[in-house]
């Protein structure tokens, strides 16, 4: 269990530095040791246990870095350089590099499916999402499955597990937590690559636990958010967890039993519930 779950924490991080136009090869060796990781009968706890860094550093496509990487997911739960490449991503950038789609057909797909590497987006591809794509028809569907399928290859190409999404307190929580330091500006600020030409650090990005869960939280830097003056009141909150990594969209209701109130895009029927409870309690 521990292979499979740091494997997908590296393809994850290959994902994010490939949006970055990082050196190919440095995204390749995550991918690497996510193949290596997955193809491994032993446990990697097994081996730092009886043989220490020095065991893991034996293993094909694993160097110095990627040992401590798993070293400190091993012994803490949590990988530090997961949360360093966080909060640069540029997803709408690395969908649009797919022939045939956009920069604005590379947002709709984000907006609405919130994949944010290539590889999640070929698992909404093989589940059908896309046809909830406003404006993609069957026709251009095809041309992104086929375009996918050139990109990533067959052996990087693998079936991916449904992702659990956390509970909705769990998420309200972490963007009301989010808001409250963003707000009294006592988080660190990044400079976005996107709509920030003066290469300002105004976006406050928050790592934080809750639980099995990480958390990283940071306002929507799309274009529909600046072009509706929601900068600041729109959270995408990044999740990685044991079911799997993914992202939500907290915004605030502007009409019908939840008007005013912070609901999560996609689950607002679950948003009422949780309100309800909260007002009998």
């Amino acid at each position: 269990m521990d292979n499979d779950e740091i494997a997908k924490r590296f393809e994850f991080i290959a994902g994010i530095l490939e949006s970055r136009g990082v050196n190919p090869y440095r995204v390749q060796a995550y991918r690497n040791a996510a193949d290596t990781l997955r193809s491994m009968e032993r446990s990697v706890a097994e081996i730092l246990e009886t043989e220490g860094q020095k065991g893991l550093r034996k293993l094909p496509g694993i160097g110095v870095s990627l040992a401590r990487y798993i070293q400190e997911y091993l012994y803490t739960g949590r990988m530090s350089v997961l949360d360093r490449v966080r909060g640069r991503t540029d997803p709408i950038a690395l969908i649009s590099t797919l022939p045939g789609v956009g920069t604005d057909t590379a947002e709709l797909i984000y907006e609405t499916l919130g994949v944010e590497t290539l590889e999640e987006l070929e698992m909404a591809a093989r589940e059908g999402e896309l046809s909830r794509v406003p404006g993609l028809g069957p026709k251009r569907i095809r041309g992104i499955v086929e375009s996918l399928a050139g990109r990533l290859g067959p052996r990087t190409r693998r079936e991916i597990s449904h992702v659990l999404e956390p509970a909705v307190d769990e998420i309200l929580d972490v963007d009301r937590e989010y808001r409250e330091k963003a707000e009294a500006g006592t988080i660190r600020k990044v400079a976005p690559k996107r709509f920030n030409p003066s290469g300002e650090a105004w976006l406050p990005v928050l790592n934080t636990r809750r639980g099995n869960h990480f958390y990283t939280a940071l306002y929507s830097n799309t274009a529909r958010a600046h072009d509706q003056g929601k900068t600041r009141e729109w959270v995408v909150v990044y999740f990685d967890g044991p079911e799997g990594s993914g992202q939500v969209t907290v915004v605030t209701s502007r009409g019908g039993p939840l008007s005013g109130k912070r609901v999560i895009r996609g689950r607002e029927e679950e948003c009422l519930e949780y309100y309800e409870k909260r007002q009998a309690a």
